[in-house]
């Protein structure tokens, strides 16, 4: 027994040592050391990873809570007003603000709490639904401003760090690592978010719209989605800062995202779909609406066509759709494969740009 109880005993004692590692804070400095023989200690602290409590005091002056209001109805149709609660991050002095779509959506009021306690309602709001992006705009100026990374350069592994109004109650944060990159996700019908970063970092409710950050800073994400079953933890995930910035640049010049369009609205084909339209095919996209003289009625598309293909690429859902045009360019020819009645035929058409939303 003897024998046994000693190896044990040593390796909870480096189990212990280990550990002091991986939550000790970086105290080093470029100070040289006063013995040229370092302790263990000495070695220990110059090994460490960098303080969190570091990163976060870094980021969390530009950081904000959303909070909105909007009018909804109840079974019997009386209205009353429903309040939510988001996060966003300040991407300019003047006081532009990153967030969700999701967060503001549909609010007819949003107001947002800075930092120094200030509460400014929001001026301004441009969203992507496409891509669950918003930008807002507030009325200040010499605001701070984060850092914006390089989502490309984050490996799995790496320590994050999630800060936002999580469950409405003030900014707070959490931390993890990097759990997986590039990762696509289904949102909800006709919707998948692209070059998501995961993350084991807590993300709960109030989150949604806040910077992810690397340990120098940097924004690296918007974190945006949470896989909530029973029997999962660990899974959020956030908007790749690479991904995202040409969609924030746009909003802040344009108010909106500009896109190619076949001008077409789709529904994705199923079976079910496939026996209520005596269809041939049972994926692709079903043609509802069309543009009159749009790219689409001009190739000769019509309603009731199911588009399986574009420039040779399969089209089963309306998801594959929508990627596939967004990924052309305006005044770009593409080929189209589809099917009317119980023949197959090819057509080509000429993209435009997408009509822009009702802006306000």
């Amino acid at each position: 027994m003897i024998k046994r109880i000693v190896p044990i005993a040593a390796l909870i004692i480096c189990l212990l040592i280990t550990s002091c590692v991986v939550i000790a804070c970086d105290n080093t400095s470029d100070e040289p050391a006063e013995s040229p023989n370092p302790t263990p200690s000495q070695t220990v602290e110059q090994n460490t990873l960098p303080c969190i409590a570091d990163v976060v005091a870094q980021v969390k002056p530009a950081v904000v809570a959303i909070n909105v209001e909007a009018i909804s109805y109840d079974m019997f149709n009386r209205t009353y007003r429903e309040q939510g609660a988001g996060s966003g991050w300040i991407i300019d002095e003047d006081g532009h603000i990153v967030t969700n779509n999701h967060v503001v959506e549909g609010a007819d009021t949003i107001t947002v709490t800075l930092d120094d306690g200030r509460v400014l309602k929001a001026e301004e709001v441009s969203t992507d639904p496409l891509t669950d992006l918003a930008v807002i705009k507030i009325d200040a100026r010499d605001l701070p401003v984060l850092k914006v990374g390089d989502s490309s350069a984050s490996n799995i592994g790496e320590w994050v760090v999630v800060i936002g109004n999580s469950l409405g109650r003030g900014i707070s944060a959490t931390q993890g690592i990097v759990s997986s990159t590039q990762v696509s996700l289904a949102v909800s019908p006709g919707q998948t978010l692209d070059d998501l970063i995961q993350t084991d970092a807590a993300i709960n409710p109030g989150n949604s719209g806040g910077p992810l950050v690397n340990m120098a800073g940097e924004v690296i994400g918007i974190t945006s989605v949470k896989v909530a079953e029973v029997g999962v933890e660990g899974m959020g995930y956030a908007i790749s800062s690479n991904e995202a910035m040409p969609v924030i640049a746009q909003l802040i010049e344009m108010a909106y995202v500009l896109r190619p369009s076949l001008g077409i609205s789709t529904a994705t084909v199923d079976r079910r779909i496939a026996v209520i339209y005596r269809l041939p095919v049972s994926s692709g996209v079903l043609i509802t609406e069309m543009l009159v003289n749009g790219p689409a009625d001009q190739a000769g598309l019509k309603p009731g066509d199911v588009i399986i293909a574009v420039d040779g690429e399969e089209i089963q859902s309306a998801n594959d759709f929508t990627r596939a045009i967004i990924s052309k360019e305006i005044s770009q020819t593409v080929e189209i494969t589809y099917w009317r009645g119980k023949a197959q035929h090819e057509t080509s058409a000429t993209l435009v740009e997408a009509p822009s939303p009702n802006l306000n």
